[in-house]
């Protein structure tokens, strides 16, 4: 055998080695199942006028949220 086919023989060994050396990737412990986003926080970082597990208000901050300044189309619009 030639040097160059050799050495690439030797490169798919080694190749096909590195899989060998995987750890088994499985799913830990099962975690509580989120709750609705509605429901509220436990820190002060909530905005003003939210009201905590009112579903009517979380969506209404939503939609006023997305007109002001999280709207991309809205904020590059003046610019240009």
């Amino acid at each position: 055998m030639s040097r160059l086919a050799l050495t690439l023989v030797a490169a798919a060994a080694l190749a096909m080695l590195g899989a060998c050396g995987d750890k088994p990737q499985e799913l830990g412990a099962a975690k509580k199942p989120a709750e609705a986003s509605f429901k509220g926080t436990d820190n002060g970082y909530s905005a003003p006028g939210w009201k905590q597990g009112d579903q009517g208000s979380w969506e209404t901050q939503m939609k006023t949220r997305t007109q002001q300044g999280q709207n991309e189309y809205q904020r590059t619009s003046g610019a240009g």
